[in-house]
């Protein structure tokens, strides 16, 4: 998932972000360390803006995984810092600054969202800081050739091919209507989804929406002309409700599928009454409170509910699993932020979303696309996107 929060272009953006980089970093070339007993690990991401429904729940997995390894009193102690970004670059940037220079931190977990992600990147990498995104999804990430960025997720290309499968195959549908908000991240994931859905013989259509703009009246028409089996949403679930309500309104009872920036019960709240009901989302996220997929993800779900009175949401496993490769590197002697940049090129554990190991471009190692459909206001687990099928 990620913001579009990049409004330059070209040159022009690149060397902004290149220049602010260099200043954050203030020529630190040895990274963070620890003081010897414990060291700070930072978590950035938009912890109160309106799309902060998909970053709380990682936050507080991350912080559950820091709380229970801090109480088996290890050598050193691992502290976490937030750094609340709202999912904007021109935010993270400073505070990406902040967190090196001020803050010592040893590495981060995040950015959450892929726009800021893009943006904060050449500061860490300066900084020599590494990274463990829950959630950056953006298939561009791990291309540019980046040493200390890390994701626990996998990206857009893999999971608007699971979705497009499900649509295709799940559902049997045979007309699409491709929505997405023209971000980084709702664009892409759309066209990878209408790529495979035509590649399997769906007919498809493309409209866009300002996510910014409260009337979709222009795409909704031209979903309801061309009449699909089914819609899907490239976008957040703020924009998403929206929509979904305007196309019922006007008639369109096409099921609504959306990628993970949509995985919130904001989604049917957005949507009015029982508008979103059957509504699909496809995540490359694991939501198991049932132990459906493993007893690892039951246990981390029971302790979570425990924790936090509350059931484990989108990301929050994936926050968990990136605080355990952090935690992983420090129980193996590693406080310098250079070396535990270079534990986690080797790290291979168990994690309660998926094993913890990444290739070394930085992307999970392996990686499955999930499906839920929402009932209410709740979002019950289908199942892999390759095999799931709605009852």
């Amino acid at each position: 998932m990620r913001r579009n929060i990049m409004r330059a272009t070209g040159a022009i953006a690149l060397s902004a972000v290149l220049a602010v980089s260099a200043a954050a970093c203030g020529g630190d070339s040895d990274g963070g360390s620890g003081d010897g007993d414990s060291v700070t690990i930072g978590f950035m991401g938009d912890l109160t803006g309106e799309n902060s429904g998909i970053v709380i729940p990682p936050n507080r997995g991350a912080k559950l995984a820091f709380e229970e390894y801090n109480a088996t009193n290890p050598k050193v102690k691992i502290n976490i810092k937030d750094y609340d970004s709202q999912g904007k670059g021109e935010q993270a940037v400073p505070l990406a600054k902040s967190a090196i220079t001020k803050d010592k931190i040893v590495g981060l977990i995040g950015p959450a969202f892929s726009g800021e992600t893009q943006q904060v990147g050449p500061v860490l990498e300066e900084g020599k800081i590494p990274a463990v995104s829950p959630s950056a999804t953006n298939a561009a990430l791990t291309k540019n050739g980046w040493k200390f960025f890390h994701r626990i997720v996998g990206n857009d290309d893999i999971q608007g091919a699971g979705v497009g499968t499900f649509i295709t195959s799940g559902l049997s549908a045979k007309k699409v209507f491709v929505i997405h908000d023209n971000s980084e991240y709702g664009k892409p994931l759309g066209t990878t989804v209408e790529t495979t859905v035509k590649g399997k013989g769906a007919t498809t259509q493309v409209g866009a929406i300002d996510p910014e703009a409260s009337d979709y009246s222009a795409t909704v028409n031209q979903a309801k002309s061309f009449g699909p089996d089914a819609i899907f949403f490239g976008g957040y679930y703020a924009a998403g409700g929206k929509l979904i309500k305007q196309l019922r309104e006007a008639g369109v009872k096409a099921r609504f599928l959306s990628g993970d920036g949509s995985l919130d019960k904001g989604l049917a709240a957005g949507a009015g009454g029982s508008n979103a009901e059957g509504s699909v989302v496809g995540c490359p996220c694991l939501i198991d409170p049932t132990g459906k997929a493993s007893a690892a993800s039951k246990k981390f779900a029971d302790a979570y509910k425990k924790k936090y009175n509350s059931d484990a949401a989108i990301y929050a496993a994936e926050g968990y699993d990136a605080a355990t490769a952090f935690i992983e590197a420090v129980k193996a002697g590693n406080t310098k932020a250079e070396d535990i940049n270079k534990f986690l090129s080797t790290v291979a554990v168990p994690g309660v979303s998926k094993e913890i190991k990444f290739t070394p471009e930085g992307d999970p190692a392996s990686s499955a696309i999930y499906v839920y459909e929402v009932k209410g206001q709740t979002l019950p687990l289908l199942g892999d996107a390759n095999t799931a099928k709605l009852g």
